[in-house]
């Protein structure tokens, strides 16, 4: 019979007190259970990043450098702050996120900073140029694509993925999915199929949001007209004469833009400008806009009520 009192704890699981021979099979699961889990992490995983590169895991890992805000916010989302130790400069949600240290931007993150704080991976966008300095370095990376509405989930997914967490990521991806779905249903069936003509400046000189980035993306899901053609990429460079030549109905720009849009050379002949159809954002809510991230139906939803407002 057996008689031994035995716990067993496991990533902060309850511990399980069993004794008696009515609790043999019971325990005998629990400890095969917990050994199956110890032996997948123990002989590791690959998963293939945005870069076509195979990334090698020995085990989940714990400690994590973000160096884009959507990344930072998509392992907080998934519940797992705790394993960030350093982000971008730019990262400042959650707000338990603002007081780690600071590790660069896009274009001039701080390798030696990085390497100091002995992470297990580095999260970084495909655009980024260090993944082979920090490889040289001992350091793991793994690349992600944003560009794209649909690539929001699959970074969900993935980062799920890697962390052990798939079950939350696929909550996480439903909820985003289902909320970004009511928004549009709603704004769609206000605008009665007539969609007005958008320009959204993602910053000046006019950076402007084309059809196939996610935020065009999501102006398309709310039944808007984008007056960037797709051709012209993702995020293009517009000569200004190309937002008066397509006069829009309703222009979205930064705060420090708004007051300065009518004083752009022919910028007056547009109807937008010259019936104040401009809508912006106060910083906190852009960020949910422009970042693609957990929060996009947030700044969905903020797109639409300005669309309410200024397109009725």
């Amino acid at each position: 019979m057996f008689e031994r009192s035995c716990v067993i704890v496991a990533d902060g699981a309850p511990s399980l007190r069993l004794g008696g021979g009515a609790a043999a099979l019971a325990l005998a699961l629990s400890v095969a259970l917990f050994l199956g889990a110890f032996a997948a992490q123990a002989t590791g995983f690959t998963v293939r990043d945005d870069l076509d590169r195979p990334v090698a895991f020995a085990q989940y890992p714990q400690r994590i450098v973000t160096l884009l805000p959507s990344l930072t916010e998509t392992i907080c989302a998934l519940g797992a702050c705790g394993r960030l130790v350093a982000t971008d400069r730019y990262s400042d949600w959650p707000p338990q996120v603002r007081a780690l240290p600071k590790a660069g931007g896009i274009d001039d993150a701080e390798i030696e900073l990085i390497v100091s704080l002995k992470p297990d991976l580095v999260l970084l966008s495909r655009s980024q140029r260090i993944t082979g300095r920090l490889h040289e370095l001992g350091v793991s990376s793994f690349a992600l694509n944003t560009d794209s509405y649909p690539e929001i989930s699959h970074t969900v997914t993935v980062i799920g993925e890697i962390l052990g967490l798939p079950d939350r990521a696929k909550h996480l991806n439903q909820s985003i999915g289902d909320a970004v779905q009511a928004i549009s249903a709603r704004s769609i069936a206000r605008l009665h199929g007539n969609a007005p003509a958008v320009y959204f400046e993602v910053e000046g000189p006019p950076y402007a949001a084309g059809p196939s980035s996610f935020i065009g993306e999501l102006l398309t899901l709310l039944g808007a007209h984008n007056i960037v053609t797709a051709d012209l990429g993702p995020f293009p460079l517009l000569n200004p004469e190309y937002v008066v030549r397509h006069d829009p109905d309703v222009i979205f720009v930064s705060p420090a833009e708004v007051a300065r849009v009518a004083d752009r050379p022919g910028w007056d002949r547009i109807r937008a400008v010259r019936e104040q159809r401009v809508c912006s954002f106060i910083p906190a809510v852009r960020d949910t806009i422009v970042r693609p991230g957990p929060r996009v139906a947030e700044g969905m939803q903020a797109i639409a009520d300005c669309l309410a407002r200024e397109y009725p």
